[in-house]
């Protein structure tokens, strides 16, 4: 009896969690513009730092790296979706260029913990490094490899290195979420924390306020 109950429970989950779809994002950029994409852990957390770099004109919160169409936060939070908090960084590549955005990425974030950052844990949280051509690719890896020997962290690198694929818009609510909910204890204790400890070794330009 106990196991139907669970099946029935998991179930209505994956119905009500996918009532509510989510919409794919065209990761088709403006005329002499640039998109990428990133995921690091939170995508509160990420949309903020990116969104702070001299030369990024937007970062959109999404879900992408799954294997579910128009999968909701619910659903993605489950950990069966494949997907992960992302972020879609549309800037201007005469301003900021992608190999730059490559160091924001790993300058943010503790790319050493599988399936996890900070306090979150579970795949929608992993480390993940998506390009669109083999140039980019090699950017990413390049950094990699650089990171390493420099043994800028304590322990192996463990970021995914992935060609971009379909990227979904988090519903409307997560975007600009830090911004938007300052007080919140997440943000508070998690967020801004993160965004200031990047703030204290970033070397390239961030917009003023930030």
């Amino acid at each position: 009896m106990k196991m139907k109950i669970l099946s029935y429970a998991l179930v209505l989950f994956t119905i009500i969690s996918c009532s509510a779809q989510t919409e794919k994002l065209s990761l088709v950029p403006k005329k002499g513009k640039a998109v990428a994409v990133f995921a690091s852990g939170c995508f509160w957390c990420t949309e903020h730092v990116f969104e702070a770099v001299v030369g990024v004109d937007e970062a959109v919160s999404g879900y992408t790296g799954g294997n579910v169409k128009n999968p909701t936060y619910e659903y993605v939070g489950s950990n069966r979706t494949g997907h992960a908090e992302a972020v879609a960084v549309f800037y201007d590549p005469k301003v900021v260029s992608y190999k730059e955005l490559v160091a924001v990425f790993f300058a943010s974030q503790d790319p050493t913990t599988p399936n996890q950052q900070g306090p979150d844990k579970g795949s929608s949280y992993r480390s993940i490094a998506f390009y669109k051509n083999p140039a980019d690719k090699k950017i990413i890896e390049d950094k990699i490899k650089e990171l390493s020997a420099n043994k800028v962290f304590a322990a192996p690198i463990v970021t995914e290195v992935k060609p971009v694929v379909d990227f979904y818009e988090a519903e409307s609510y997560h975007q600009d979420y830090v911004k938007n909910n300052p007080n919140q204890p997440y943000v508070k204790g998690v967020s801004i924390p993160r965004y200031n400890k990047f703030k204290k070794t970033y070397k390239g330009k961030l917009k003023p306020k930030s």
